[in-house]
């Protein structure tokens, strides 16, 4: 699917983007992502699910043995060419108005309107 038919611009979905654009190219596990985005992980989940299922994201699951690790495998998320895109042209359009961004998320807040 292309990248003119995106997701609904929630707050959060405008935040994991954010996230992931500032460097579109790398991979990034679901926590990773949350922690960027400062957003619990029962939100950030659907959100991933959203983008992946609109082509604007892509996954994977590490090789790796958990129990060699000692932690679960993690799933790797990193944007399309059409997410990137997409995301840019979505985020572009979305005017969040400074003074809430701010408030909620101030390392976040350069370059809004």
């Amino acid at each position: 699917m292309g990248f003119s038919s995106g997701p609904r611009m929630t707050l959060p979905t405008q935040l994991v983007l954010r996230a992931m654009i500032a460097d579109p190219a790398r991979e990034m596990y679901g926590l990773e992502i949350g922690r960027a985005a400062e957003l619990a992980s029962g939100t950030i989940h659907p959100i991933l699910a959203r983008l992946e299922g609109c082509g604007w994201l892509e996954s994977r699951w590490e090789d790796l043995d958990p129990h060699d690790a000692g932690r679960p495998r993690r799933r790797y998320y990193r944007l399309t060419p059409d997410g990137i895109v997409g995301a840019a042209r979505a985020l572009d359009r979305v005017r969040t108005p400074r003074s809430l961004m701010s408030r909620l998320h101030p390392g976040l807040s350069d370059g809004l309107a």
